[in-house]
């Protein structure tokens, strides 16, 4: 049996507040900048950051996975973002996870019930550090305006049973602003 932590929380299970506090006061967990009333009962607010990254490509044009994509940046305050526009956004917030501590991104309901969906294929893995890249999407019938600094999400916080043999070190590690995909960097498997 695995021992448990001297803070007192059970492993394999959302974290809380109070651990939260605690991991952040140990420099175990590290997210920068942080306002305390961010931190929710069991989860971290995140706010957007000022980058922004749209598809560059005209409506005749076949993305290819296997071929670098091709992104128009744009940095400011706001960005008005369209009805059905996709766009790439960066968090204001740049996170350190510890090897034994993963994350789930998770939209905020009050921004979700104006039409913005809010993702990053959900899943932050244990080890990584960097600001997240948000896939945003306006699925509503008028623009939305995001501005920079605006809680648009939340991070919600798991610990594994164990740590890691391999945390995160991958092409994102230590991203800063919002990133393009890096699909075309990727080792495929052979199939046969």
């Amino acid at each position: 049996m695995l021992q448990r932590r001297q803070i007192g929380w059970n492993r394999d299970m959302i974290i809380s507040d109070k651990t939260i506090r605690a991991l952040l006061a140990s420099g175990e967990l590290g997210i920068s900048p942080l306002q305390d009333i961010q931190i929710q009962p069991a989860s971290v607010d995140i706010r957007l950051g000022n980058t922004f990254r749209s598809l560059e490509y005209d409506s005749e044009e076949t993305l290819r996975m296997d071929s670098s994509i091709k992104y128009i940046k744009t940095t400011g305050d706001t960005f008005l973002l369209q009805p059905g526009q996709f766009v790439l956004a960066s968090t204001m917030e740049y996170f350190r996870l510890p090897g034994d501590i993963t994350a789930f991104v998770e939209g905020r309901s009050s921004v979700g019930r104006i039409g913005l969906f809010i993702h990053n294929a959900g899943w932050v893995d244990p080890g990584f550090e960097g600001e997240i890249t948000l896939e945003l999407f306006n699925a509503g019938s008028s623009a939305i305006e995001l501005k920079a600094g605006r809680r648009v999400g939340q991070l919600v916080f798991a610990r594994l049973d164990t740590h890691a043999e391999n945390p995160y070190n991958g092409k994102y590690q230590g991203q800063r602003d919002a990133t393009g995909s890096l699909i075309d960097l990727d080792d495929e498997l052979n199939v046969l």
